[in-house]
């Protein structure tokens, strides 16, 4: 299937790694440009960056001046299409709500929604520019289960996925589409890495790091296919809604997680 990307520009938060490298990749093998913004360029990011079609930006999006130095460097592809807000961390709080403080509060709404408010408040003169666009902000499956080990992180993804829906009404009449799409866990450094959440669940309870991940899997009443998503999994619906093949969806959000939210 032609998703018809070959020349559009996109920019992509967060793409040094995980899903943000996947969607990165998936874009510059369908023909697209990316201004891939990390805190960090990897040598992941200087290869794509030696196919012309990605320049890797080093930023801090936790600045708030950072992600509208990023969307400025859409210039450098003539303009914008596309945006993926991708750019979050999550840090289990293994002691309970009592001891999340308001510095902890802060920096994850900081990173995790204000930085996808910045980037797309940013974005969207570019995009009207260009007749329309598409803006698929990383939402997550916690949006919809709550979880006490992640409140911060659950309270703020569910005021992204709110965001998205809005900006899908206010907009839709000017050519711009907003969807989300909640990962359950992902086979990526921020789940798996050695100071990933399943670390951190191990170290909290005292088990093999082995037996955390089964946990995870088997927790909320288990991932129907018994395993993580896997990032290029995510980048594959990453793409299909940002092209048009998908060009009546808008304010939609889409669930990748192995079955773990069973509800209607």
């Amino acid at each position: 299937m032609d998703l018809h990307l070959t020349g559009r520009a996109a920019i992509v938060t967060g793409a040094s790694k995980g899903i943000g490298l996947a969607v990165t990749r998936a874009l510059v093998a369908e023909g697209a440009n990316v201004v891939a913004g990390a805190r960090s360029i990897t040598d992941d990011l200087v290869a794509l960056s030696d196919t012309g079609q990605v320049l890797a930006v080093a930023v801090d999006l936790a600045d708030a001046d950072g992600p509208a130095e990023l969307v400025s460097r859409a210039s450098h592809f003539g303009g914008l299409d596309i945006v993926v807000n991708n750019v979050g961390a999550v840090t289990a709080r293994t002691t309970g709500f009592l001891d999340v403080s308001d510095d902890d509060w802060e920096q994850t709404l900081n990173l995790t929604l204000m930085a996808a408010v910045r980037t797309t408040r940013a974005a969207i003169p570019l995009l009207i520019e260009r007749g329309g666009g598409n803006v698929v902000t990383i939402c997550s499956v916690n949006a919809y289960l709550p979880d006490p080990g992640v409140v911060d992180y659950s309270a703020t993804k569910a005021a992204v996925w709110n965001l998205s829906k809005s900006l899908s009404k206010e907009y839709g009449a000017r050519g711009l589409r907003f969807n989300t799409i909640s990962p359950g866990p992902v086979s990526t450094p921020l789940w798996l890495g050695e100071h990933g959440v399943a670390a951190t669940v191990a170290a909290s309870m005292g088990v093999s790091f082995d037996e955390a991940r089964r946990r995870i899997i088997d927790g909320g009443g288990g991932f129907s296919t018994g395993r993580f998503t896997e990032p290029e999994e995510v980048a594959d619906l990453v793409l299909l809604l940002a092209s048009d093949r998908a060009g009546n969806v808008t304010g939609a959000d889409f669930l990748i997680d192995g079955g773990l939210a069973k509800q209607l």
